[in-house]
């Protein structure tokens, strides 16, 4: 819908590090919990859509499988590689990568422990996880 309009949107995933502040500036009331953002405007320049697992790779109907996991995410890094090249994250702690793509990008993003205080919040809020 956005796009019909001449909009531009990105989904701003980072809010769950910051939902308590994010709480707080919208005075969100106990038992609303903001996971995720999204930003609406009209872009100062022409950009490509950025690539998409296949609804494939992440739809299972009846049960999980991994048949052609593997084959489809190598497939997706290639192809999203050719618009959307990623510089490689956190180099120091990880090293070097002959061929860095979304998959190896999102392992890394996700070896270093995360949102660490969303659990404590998310009870706060009047949420009980046991």
């Amino acid at each position: 819908a956005a796009d019909a309009v001449g909009l531009g949107c990105c989904p701003i995933s980072a809010v769950r590090e910051h939902s308590e502040r994010v709480s707080e500036l919208f005075e969100l009331p106990p038992r609303v919990i903001p996971v995720a953002g999204m930003c609406v405007g009209w872009p100062a320049a022409e950009n490509n859509v950025s690539p998409r697992l296949s609804l494939a790779t992440t739809l299972h109907e009846n049960r999980y499988t991994e048949d052609d996991l593997a084959r489809s995410i190598d497939a997706f890094d290639h192809r999203r590689a050719s618009t959307h090249a990623l510089t490689p994250r956190d180099p120091a702690r990880w090293g070097t990568s002959g061929s860095y793509g979304w998959s190896e990008d999102k392992a890394r993003q996700f070896g270093v422990p995360q949102c660490l205080g969303f659990g404590a919040y998310v009870r706060k809020q009047g949420f009980r996880l046991e």
